[in-house]
């Protein structure tokens, strides 16, 4: 029996394990981490003997990292308790110990669901251990009894961890005090909104340390799901607030597990996290930048880098193309997403290379940009290309429905060219990598994706105009909500963010 047979309600998404907490239950964590060590014996990606573990601030996240130690425990490798650390913070500490590493989070994804982030000595997994992992035959890799579940120690020792700071965070926060001087950011003040992050007080630090003067705004006892790539109108209504009440440069944040930035200028306008991506690559002088599909097309009309190269959506295949571009001697590799989590593949400006999502990179790295050329945060988009876009969302459809819906628009033109009527437009390129992506001959980008861990179609925009890109995003909507909501008579919703 595999893994998908065993659990087939839970599996991979785009980065990780994502499934609901009820699914999520001990036995089912069980069998994926010991099927994860299983897999790195047989791959030959783990030669040591212990393992760490951390987790984010979500009330399911503590019993699931438990779970996971009884297994490590049943493979005979010992518990390094990392406790509660950003996802990038565990990833370094894996390659820094030459570890193996699992973190508990579902990122930004409600409370009602979690998820396992796993990670090899080299950093995270690929989608080909993804795949090795789930056609495991678990049966073997079962507990032979319920006493080896008796998790109540384990829980202890996890929350005990809990309650102090770790070495994997002081390891974490050393890369960017190193990284630049202790005035760097001197004279700015910044809001770091802190919700539910893990690393909500290690951010403050590391902005303190690096001069700046810091206002903690917004910290919640409950988890509040913060997507960076889903920025609502009431989030930057509030940036805007704080901004104005505190004369604030920036408001910066995180999502759950701090491995993709949150940024809003002086004026409460949030910067989309490809944006941030090419700025910070900007200022690593990067060579090569790798990105998925979805992300702003100013990475190549910048000319900022020798070699741009775009995947499928998801960090995984970031990460085997910045490999293959390491292979072809280029040196300052970098990646980034969407959602802003920048991958380093090699070292670059005296850093470590460090290839998982990293919010703290991006923040720093765009706050010293703005303070070594005197720039408003806002004034650092004149630097690149005027390209302009929107994302949003129809909830509710099921990935076969979107799978279908999106093959009826690529395998027929008559069909594709009624869905592009309100766009004036006509397509001049079809990209298929991951879902459809039509580029017209205006200019203007269409770019329909199902969700890879939530039943949703996702809809990317690009335009020369933010208003243009926004009213693409508009009429692709309204056509997806037509279509599933009145031919399949399903239930959904459309939802708009920036």
């Amino acid at each position: 029996m595999t893994l998908s047979e065993f659990a087939p309600e839970v599996g991979f998404g785009t980065s990780g394990v994502r499934a609901l907490v009820t699914d999520l239950n001990t036995t089912v964590v069980f069998a994926y981490t010991r099927a994860f060590i299983s897999h790195l014996r047989a791959s030959g990606q783990i030669t040591g003997d212990n393992c760490v573990i951390g987790w984010d601030l979500r009330p399911s996240s503590p019993l699931i990292a438990a779970a996971a130690a009884a297994a490590l425990q049943a493979e005979s490798l010992k518990v390094e308790w990392a406790g509660l650390v950003p996802t990038p913070a565990l990833a370094l500490r894996c390659m820094a110990s030459n570890a193996p590493g699992i973190m508990v989070t579902g990122s930004h994804i409600p409370f009602d669901r979690n998820g396992i982030k796993f990670y090899t000595a080299q950093g995270e997994i690929l989608k080909r251990d993804e795949a090795a992992i789930a056609s495991l035959d678990v049966t073997r890799l079962l507990p032979v009894s319920q006493e080896i579940l008796d998790i109540s120690s384990l829980m202890d020792q996890a929350i005990e961890t809990s309650s102090r700071p770790t070495i994997v965070l002081q390891e974490y926060k050393q890369r960017y005090l190193s990284l630049l001087s202790d005035s760097t950011l001197t004279g700015l003040r910044i809001g770091v909104y802190q919700h539910s992050a893990v690393g909500r007080d290690l951010l403050v630090e590391i902005l303190e340390q690096l001069g700046a003067s810091v206002i903690a705004l917004g910290r919640s006892d409950t988890f509040v799901p913060i997507d960076t790539e889903a920025v609502t109108a009431e989030d930057e209504a509030q940036a805007t607030e704080w901004c104005q009440k505190y004369q604030l440069d920036a408001v910066v944040s995180t999502d759950g597990d701090g491995d993709r930035p949150w940024l809003c200028d002086e004026q409460g306008r949030f910067m989309r996290g490809d944006i941030v991506g090419i700025l910070t690559a900007k200022w690593l002088g990067a060579q090569a930048v790798v990105t998925p599909v979805s992300s702003n097309t100013a990475l190549e009309k910048s000319g900022f880098f020798k070699r741009c190269e775009r995947t499928r959506i998801g960090s995984p295949y970031v990460i085997e193309a910045m490999q293959q571009l390491q292979q072809q001697a280029f040196d300052g590799i970098v990646g980034f997403e969407v959602g802003g989590g920048l991958l380093v593949q090699c070292p670059i400006k005296g850093m470590s290379a460090l290839p998982t999502r990293d919010s703290s990179l991006p923040i720093v790295a765009v706050l010293a940009m703005a303070k070594t050329k005197d720039m408003p945060l806002s004034a650092l988009l004149s630097l690149l290309p005027a390209r302009f876009t929107q994302a949003g969302r129809v909830q509710g459809i099921q990935v076969f429905q979107s799978q279908a819906l999106i093959a009826r628009l690529k395998h027929d033109d008559v069909i594709l060219n009624k869905f592009l009527e309100f766009t004036s437009g006509k397509p001049v390129h079809i990209d298929t990598t991951d879902g459809l992506r039509i580029e017209l001959n205006s200019g203007d980008i269409v770019h329909l994706r199902p969700s890879g861990n939530a039943p949703e179609l996702r809809c990317y925009t690009e335009s020369n105009t933010e208003q243009r890109a926004l009213d693409l995003l508009s009429g692709s909507l309204e056509y997806v909500y037509r279509e599933i909501s009145i031919q399949t008579n399903t239930r959904c919703e459309r939802w708009f963010s920036k």
